[in-house]
């Protein structure tokens, strides 16, 4: 009898943030691209983002009740373990009443769980590792998956080197340099004037107190004056306190919103970008061309971000300035950079030569060839 191949069943692991997130979704889109048969069945932790966002992607999702270590003092941290304990445990049921083939981990307190539960049971895994400097879970974990997918040189300091394969980070489909007919799309859409220079201003989903501090600042002692205009993304965190400085305010050449869904027609518009230094912001800027001055957040683990901004400043595709001068120094910075056309395009070539539009794709192969080489073929 013909023998054929079962239906490929994906687990992907992984969230707590966009960065994690957007990779995770693109992933598994790109999955479904090539084996629309294909069965994902995501796992993230209770109580975060991903809990929505995957479902709003179209994707069933189930929680573990993991959470992470507080660097601060804190009585939850003495429940950690046994969150840590019962998550592998549930992982483990999980994965044993779903059958995956391969395991994804993208990063996030319901990867580890997953991922060890899946490599103890000898299934083949994958990390999807987006910063340029690996946590220590990813760095335990790299001993005990088949693969690990980066998005920076010099890797082999954190993971076996004959696992490591270069794929760049997963991005939203629809990121790429700007069309003319992107950049008069924008510039509707977001009521800005086409001939004033723009400067686009993010600091994530939740929005960054130092970067809303930095526009304030220059509003209040420069907007009047300034010949450019700022499309600024402050995020749902500060609405409230942002709401209310606009209103009194009222800057003509400044359009705030909390969140921004079209980004691409928002890169579009923007000649200079500035904005936090998380992995999948960079992937994202490294294929859209953008001049970018990285404010990287003190506030993560293993200060990954200044790691992820200094691997573009050292190839002089972007600028960065620290976080505890950046209220003082980030709109200055960023009006010289706007006015010096020629540094502006040499950071634009620059940061292209580092995008990686592809790596979804590239790594949903990668998923499927993993699979098949672990598959049983049934009759």
């Amino acid at each position: 009898m013909k023998k054929l191949m079962k239906m490929s069943k994906i687990i992907i692991s992984g969230g707590g943030t966009g960065g994690h997130i957007f990779p995770a979704v693109s992933i598994a889109d790109a999955l479904m691209r090539i084996d629309p048969d294909c069965e994902i069945l995501f796992v993230g932790a209770l109580g975060r983002m991903e809990m929505e966002r995957v479902p709003a992607a179209g994707y069933k999702i189930v929680g573990l009740p993991v959470a992470g270590l507080q660097r601060k003092l804190s009585l939850s941290n003495i429940a950690l373990p046994f969150k840590v304990l019962k998550s592998i445990r549930e992982a483990s049921r999980i994965i044993n009443d779903f059958h995956p083939d391969v395991v994804v981990g993208v990063g996030g307190y319901a990867s580890a769980p997953v991922l060890w539960a899946a490599s103890n049971k000898k299934i083949p895994c994958l990390i999807q590792e987006q910063n340029s400097y690996a946590g220590l879970t990813n760095k335990l974990l790299g001993k005990r998956v088949g693969k690990i997918c980066v998005a920076y040189d010099h890797m082999e300091k954190f993971f076996p080197a004959e696992k490591i394969v270069f794929t760049g980070n997963p991005i939203r489909t629809d990121i790429a340099p700007a069309t003319a007919e992107q950049r008069t799309q924008g510039y509707k859409l977001y009521g800005l004037n086409p001939n004033k220079k723009t400067i686009f201003v993010v600091g994530g989903s939740l929005g960054s107190r130092t970067l809303n501090n930095a526009i304030k600042k220059w509003i209040e002692e420069k907007s009047k004056d300034a010949d450019y205009q700022i499309l600024w993304q402050s995020g749902k965190y500060y609405k409230t306190g942002v709401d209310a400085f606009m209103n009194e305010h009222k800057p003509e050449n400044v359009v705030n919103l909390e969140f921004i869904k079209r980004m691409d027609l928002a890169y579009a518009v923007s000649d200079i970008f500035v904005s936090r230094a998380g992995a999948g912001t960079i992937s994202e800027l490294c294929v859209a061309g953008k001049a970018t001055i990285f404010v990287p957040s003190p506030n993560v683990s293993e200060d990954h971000q200044r790691h992820n901004a200094m691997a573009l400043v050292e190839k002089d595709a972007a600028l960065m300035v620290i976080d505890n001068e950046a209220v003082n120094l980030l709109m200055d910075t960023a009006e010289v950079l706007l006015h010096n056309n020629g540094k502006i395009a040499q950071m634009e070539q620059n940061i292209l030569k580092l995008g990686k539009k592809d790596a979804a794709k590239v790594i949903a192969e990668m998923i499927i060839e993993m699979k098949k080489g672990n598959s049983k073929d049934v009759r």
